[in-house]
């Protein structure tokens, strides 16, 4: 049996970021952009898709080898972005701050799986928070406009302490996260 998975860490975001990402999709309500809820707002650091449940202990020993050496350590969220062109945006999403901290780390945790048979990606390694995929956009002009407006989104401090492999059960009303494994830093 599979289970779709992914490596995150889990983000909770303070009330003024969330406060003006509620205005965005606002804003943007009448665009057809799946927003990710605010209940499942992570950062991914490795998809890991369809997975045999047999895997699962390697990927957890994988993680454990990179959570032995990491130490806690504070980020923001910080501006907007878009990931496709500005004439045909696929994603939105949000920045991290410091960005150097958190790219060690995903990369990290992508060699760590290597072994366990899950390759390196081949794109470059952007950590980001994802906000909205975009379906279709009605109004271009309205969009960016919107996106203009929240540029300068930031959240206040947060601390990340573990990594979490989630398990993403797709449902009807949208996905569901369940954690099936959170390993705490060790350094």
């Amino acid at each position: 049996m599979t289970k779709r998975l992914f490596i995150a860490i889990k983000v909770n975001p303070d009330n003024g970021f969330l406060e003006e990402y509620r205005e965005l999709r606002s804003l943007l309500r009448h665009e057809a952009i799946k927003w990710v809820e605010e209940r499942n707002i992570h950062v991914t650091l490795k998809f890991l898709g369809e997975t045999e449940e047999e895997r699962i202990p390697a990927i957890i020993t994988s993680i454990e080898q990179v959570a032995v050496l990491t130490s806690s350590f504070e980020f923001f969220l910080r501006g907007l972005g878009v990931f496709g062109s500005s004439y045909n945006p696929k994603v939105v999403w949000t920045g991290i701050d410091p960005y150097d901290r958190l790219a060690a780390l995903m990369k990290q945790v992508h060699k760590a799986l290597e072994p366990a048979g899950f390759p390196m990606d081949r794109q470059n390694l952007v950590p980001h928070l994802t906000l909205g995929r975009v379906k279709f956009l009605r109004d271009k002009v309205l969009f960016q406009k919107a996106l203009d407006n929240f540029k300068q989104i930031s959240s206040e401090p947060m601390t990340t302490d573990r990594i979490i492999l989630f398990e993403s059960i797709l449902k009807k009303e949208g996905p569901e996260y369940q954690v099936l494994q959170a390993i705490s830093f060790q350094k």
